[in-house]
């Protein structure tokens, strides 16, 4: 059975033999999370830094980075290129309390990197959940809407599909 299909969740099993899998993810924190999009589609390179998140309340929120790269979704460009979280970023969301992390690209380290995972560790060493592949995030707000991506409660298994999505919270 293949995880690592269409919008998909990481858990650190993923990554570490000792790690929580699938079925040891705690149910709140991966739905109706609050939600903090940061929107970079123009970005001139493929790195996403730590100033990107600067002047922005993450505590406990699901920090979904909006890179444009999902208009590649399906297509031979799509893994090539693809933007990414610098560890340094990663580092600023690890010290911000962030509860989840997710990117619309290919992945959120450097697949271009010969197979270094260093946001992928850092970001799981803190208990944060990981959600790639994500699509049409340009059509959020940067604040205001709640997000969730839960996969089926499954032993032994580091990453498997979910429904993502967010619900636009009511205006006030």
């Amino acid at each position: 059975m293949i995880g690592n299909t269409g919008t998909y969740l990481d858990s650190p099993f993923h990554l570490f033999a000792g790690g929580i899998d699938l079925a040891g993810l705690e149910l709140d924190s991966l739905v109706g999370l609050r939600t903090e999009v940061i929107h970079l589609p123009n970005a001139p390179l493929r790195v996403i830094p730590a100033s990107a998140f600067r002047g922005r309340d993450l505590a406990g929120s699901a920090v979904l980075l909006h890179t444009g790269w999902d208009r590649h979704f399906g297509r031979p460009q799509y893994g090539h290129g693809a933007p990414f979280l610098t560890k340094e970023g990663a580092d600023f969301l690890v010290d911000a309390g962030v509860g989840l992390v997710g990117i619309d690209s290919l992945n959120i380290d450097d697949t271009e990197s010969g197979g270094e995972r260093p946001v992928h560790a850092q970001l799981f060493g803190a208990g944060i959940h990981i959600v790639e592949h994500l699509t049409n995030l340009g059509e959020l707000p940067a604040r205001g809407a709640r997000f969730t991506a839960v996969a089926p409660k499954i032993t032994g298994f580091g990453t498997f599909p979910v429904r993502a999505f967010a619900e636009l919270e009511p205006a006030h």
